[in-house]
């Protein structure tokens, strides 16, 4: 099985027209993703044109989209002085599921259009994030659709980089995915950790979860107390930023360190006492998924 998408997720493309929606639209298609409709103000009644000559209708707006083909989730590549907007725009729409893939949104941009949405009922995934991705099924955002195969392990992660390298290792290694998630690593965002162990947990099919953070923040002390008290699959973990010098943001805006409880060795060590087995290295995560299968 899968969570949040799967083959029966109807997607529009906010900002299809755009360079990186046009790409990625294109990549989301080929791998078998259904895009009902794109949406780009202005330039509605037009056509794109994805792979083996699909043409997918342009509408002005997402409640016009929703409303003629009966979507159910938005991916956003809008840039990010409007991107907030397309947030709230689409959870206005009807859309059950928004994965909000623009990095550089302002943060008080962001606050609003989460709380929009919440108020909503809609779950938003990101912002500046790569997406997620169910295999054989469905794929929305950016995570590259060839390093993934279906099996029983599913993935959260707060870097999209490493979330490409873990299942590339995964995959090599013959453990496949139910569901692969990039939570962003923004200080505000839509969809935590704790959202897809609960989802994880629900699934029948996920029979055990990695989960990597990074420095900064408390949402992984949160999951893991969340794992030793709601999960009971093995988890395995990685805390990316082990060498980053305290006080200093590393890559993600979400990633810096202010006093102990946001330090690499602070939150490996907080991941172990909650019976969470601990990778040092990112190469380290297939084997001591297999073990935790085959144990």
């Amino acid at each position: 099985m899968s969570i949040f998408i799967d083959n029966d997720t109807r997607l529009v493309v906010q900002g299809i027209t755009g360079r990186d929606g046009s790409f990625h639209a294109r990549q989301m298609m080929e791998y078998g993703t259904n895009v009902v409709a794109g949406v780009t103000p202005g330039k509605g009644g037009q056509t794109f044109e994805g792979p083996d000559g699909k043409q997918v209708p342009i509408f002005n707006a997402m409640d016009e989209a929703v409303s003629a083909t009966q979507a159910n989730t938005s991916v956003i590549y809008v840039p990010p002085a409007f991107a907030a907007g397309a947030v709230m725009e689409a959870a206005d729409s009807g859309v059950d599921f928004v994965v909000a893939i623009t990095e550089g949104i302002p943060v008080l941009d962001m606050s609003r259009a989460h709380a929009y949405a919440r108020d909503k009922g809609v779950r938003v995934l990101g912002p500046n994030c790569p997406g997620l991705i169910t295999p054989g099924q469905a794929k929305v955002g950016i995570l590259p659709g060839q390093i993934v195969t279906p099996g029983p392990v599913g993935l959260v992660s707060r870097s999209g980089t490493l979330t490409y390298e873990a299942v590339y290792h995964l995959t090599n290694a013959g453990i496949g995915q139910t569901t692969c998630v990039g939570i962003g690593g923004d200080p505000l965002i839509g969809t935590k950790f704790v959202d897809c162990l609960e989802a994880f947990r629900d699934d029948p099919e996920t029979k055990a979860i990695v989960m990597i953070g990074e420095i900064g923040g408390s949402d992984e002390q949160d999951a893991a107390d969340y794992v030793k008290e709601h999960i009971d699959v093995p988890v395995v973990g990685f805390i990316a930023g082990q060498t980053a010098p305290p006080g200093r943001t590393m890559g993600h805006a979400g990633a810096i360190v202010s006093g102990a409880g946001g330090t690499a060795a602070e939150k490996m060590a907080y991941f172990e006492s909650c019976g969470i087995a601990v990778a040092k290295r990112p190469v380290e995560i297939a084997q001591l998924v297999q073990e935790a299968l085959q144990g």
